[in-house]
């Protein structure tokens, strides 16, 4: 196992824990923060880009959790990597969003 095949399921996490606040907001039908819109990040894109985002980044995470190395879901050093890429970006997206939705206050 390279360490390359490790940085890749590292931002495969990334990539698929991105893809949940993006299809859910827009499969809800609310307009969400993305890179798309004005200023990127910021401001809200509609449902519709929301969710093609959120496909995008399913789309990423899949191909470089399970076409790069041999990803074993039974190896804990992999799935952990993963994981690790998942939650480090769920909590900087968590202070990040929450300064527009109120979700940094106590």
């Amino acid at each position: 196992m390279d360490w390359l095949d490790y940085v890749s399921y590292f931002f495969g996490g990334v990539f698929l824990a991105n893809t949940i606040p993006h299809l859910v907001s827009g499969m809800l039908g609310r307009p969400f923060q993305s890179p798309f819109a004005k200023p990127p990040g910021k401001g809200l894109s509609s449902s519709t880009v929301n969710v093609l985002w959120g496909a995008f980044n399913l789309a990423v995470g899949y191909l470089l959790i399970f076409h790069v190395g041999a990803f074993d879901i039974r190896n804990i050093g992999q799935v952990a990597t993963a994981g690790i890429g998942g939650l480090l970006i769920s909590l900087q997206l968590a202070r990040h969003f929450g300064q527009f939705h109120g979700g940094n206050s106590p």
